[in-house]
């Protein structure tokens, strides 16, 4: 069975490529403690295949809400990240969001039609 992770990020805000890692970290990290609350064997057998991940882009932060309340109708863990604002952003500001990790078919059924970042 394929299992991975996708990271959505919007595409209307402005980061450098270093913020743009620290926001997916904390959203990869944030699904994954999740995961590991709810369903421990699926976390394990995520890693187990190389714990994949997907970074994709969304528009902007409307986009990014409804591929939140999307993920939850699926059944799928979602982790919604705000930046605490110290460094580029604005305190508050929604950068990204955590689906999965999960079976890769049930994330592809929301995700499939967005591009890689």
């Amino acid at each position: 069975m394929d299992f991975k992770q996708v990271i959505l990020i919007r595409a209307d805000i402005k980061m450098s490529k270093g913020k743009t890692a620290a926001q997916c970290s904390h959203a990869s990290l944030e699904s994954a403690l999740k995961v590991l609350k709810k369903d421990k064997k699926l976390l394990q057998s995520w890693r187990r295949e190389g714990a994949k991940k997907v970074v994709l882009r969304v528009a902007d932060k409307k986009e990014l809400l409804d591929f939140d309340k999307k993920a939850k109708q699926a059944n799928l863990i979602s982790a919604l990240i705000t930046d605490a604002g110290h460094t580029e952003l604005k305190p508050g500001t929604m950068t990204c969001l955590g689906i999965g990790p999960d079976k890769e078919e049930k994330i592809d059924k929301i995700t499939k039609e967005l591009q890689a970042l």
